[in-house]
């Protein structure tokens, strides 16, 4: 009896002891696959794999910030959503558009008056060169009212209206581009969520992916031009995987980025906002991008 028990007992201490050293094993292995978290230059970041709507990041990520033009991805995510929408309907440049980017000093798609350009087209516009003048047009043909003033006014509560529907309770619109009157702004984590909510849309997703594009349009006198745009995106062309999505700039906004990835099946997709730098914009993109691929 007394063998029998010490046999089981130093069995008993060998079973115990190896799991003690798996448990560490493992406790180890667990450890060293967790990365540490990165240390990034903007004053907000957010980080979601968008497939799942698990957060992978947050700094400062519900502190409300200038968006500079990353408010246009709302502004895309309006038009997509209208009713019976039509691509291909167009839309005359008015002076007006013209006349609102000299005075702002804006970004713009240089679109030229009495040219007829397709909603798809003004989208690109949008979007890749981050067109202020497009932004408008895209507003005062998608708004209600019998004035531009009206229609204009209309647009920017659809866009207020669509951020309510999503739940986001740190963001409002003042602006269809995001040169708006101090009372635009938004946060990381809202502004990831309203990029995720965009990227449902397959037009979306094709426009924001492109690097650049030209476009035929049609001139005042019926003939026709060429329009190129450029993506202001660099990330389209330097970050494996990069899909879009919205870069932002402004006096109050500095630099910001909305940029997601799809890298083996998983997307990535995030925000940061008030960068010091492009450059630094950028960085802090990759690094989050890098840091949500390795969870």
């Amino acid at each position: 009896m007394k063998r029998r028990y010490r046999a089981t007992a130093t069995a008993t201490v060998a079973l115990t002891a190896g799991a003690v050293l798996a448990g560490s094993a493992f406790a180890t292995q667990a450890q060293a696959a967790a990365p540490p978290k990165p240390t990034i230059v903007a004053k907000g970041g957010f980080v979601m794999n968008n497939g799942t709507g698990k957060t992978l990041f947050t700094k400062a990520a519900d502190t409300r910030r200038s968006t500079g033009s990353t408010t246009k991805i709302m502004t895309a995510k309006v038009v997509l959503s209208q009713k019976n929408l039509n691509l291909d309907s167009k839309v005359t440049i008015q002076k007006a558009y013209s006349d609102y980017i000299v005075s702002k000093g804006a970004s713009s798609a240089r679109l030229i008056v009495g040219d007829k350009v397709t909603v798809r087209q003004l989208l690109y516009g949008l979007m890749l060169p981050s067109g202020c003048d497009a932004a408008y047009a895209l507003a005062d043909k998608f708004g209600t009212g019998t004035t531009r003033g009206a229609r204009v006014k209309s647009f920017i509560g659809k866009m207020n209206a669509t951020a309510k529907s999503l739940g986001l309770k740190n963001t409002k619109f003042d602006s269809f581009d995001g040169i708006g009157g101090g009372n635009n702004y938004s946060t990381p984590r809202d502004l990831t969520k309203i990029a995720g909510s965009a990227m449902e849309s397959s037009t979306f997703r094709s426009i924001v992916k492109t690097k650049s594009t030209k476009q035929k349009v049609t001139t005042k006198s019926g003939g026709y031009r060429y329009m190129a745009w450029s993506n202001t995106n660099k990330m389209l062309s330097t970050y494996s995987g990069a899909i879009g999505v919205k870069t932002g700039s402004g006096p109050t906004a500095k630099y910001c980025l909305v940029f997601a990835a799809t890298r083996n099946g998983k997307t990535v997709i995030g925000t940061v906002l008030t960068s010091s730098s492009e450059a630094n914009r950028t960085a802090d993109a990759k690094k989050l991008m890098d840091y949500g691929f390795k969870l």
